[in-house]
């Protein structure tokens, strides 16, 4: 083994593999201390920058699930408007149908009225043609009482009665 002489080599010494530093030399402390330092730094620099990375990354998936949420709340407001509104739709359509059947009951009744009315007073002119047949003239029939006839009314859904009782002397 032996010693380079080049200037800035001094401390290092040839071996079978290659370049080696001499342990004795002082100068060989002051470049290990330098050489650790270094070695740190890096190592440093290093766990900063993973830090960072880690920062970073915390960070974007924090804006990524942020604008997920925005997103997701901008569909769930669209969704409910889109709810809201076929909602008020049906509603206006529901409404509508029973406009229509009320409309519709309402005449059926007022019909169904109307027919009873016309029945009602169809039997009522009937009765009293009858009982303009059933009147003679004065003198041929004499009434027990000053009233000309003493109707009865019996009310039944179909007919409409009337009991005239006529007594002659």
């Amino acid at each position: 083994m032996e010693i380079c002489r080049e200037p800035y080599t001094a401390f290092i010494k040839r071996s079978e593999g290659g370049w080696e530093m001499e342990k004795s030399d002082p100068d060989y402390d002051a470049l290990e201390k330098e050489r650790q330092k270094l070695l740190l730094a890096k190592q440093r620099q290093r766990a900063r920058a993973n830090a960072a990375g880690k920062i970073q990354a915390w960070w974007r998936g924090t804006l990524v699930r942020r604008t997920l949420l925005v997103a997701a709340l901008r569909a769930w407001m669209i969704q409910i408007w889109w709810r809201t509104l076929t909602w008020r739709c049906v509603r206006k359509h529901h409404q509508a149908l029973l406009k229509t059947y009320i409309i519709q009951e309402q005449a059926a009744v007022k019909l169904q009225s109307w027919v009873r009315m016309w029945q009602c007073h169809q039997r009522y002119c009937q009765m009293s043609n009858a009982v303009c047949i059933l009147q003679a003239p004065n003198c041929c029939f004499d009434f027990q009482t000053n009233d000309v006839l003493q109707p009865q009314y019996k009310g039944t859904s179909n007919q409409l009665e009337f009991h005239i009782e006529i007594l002659s002397v």
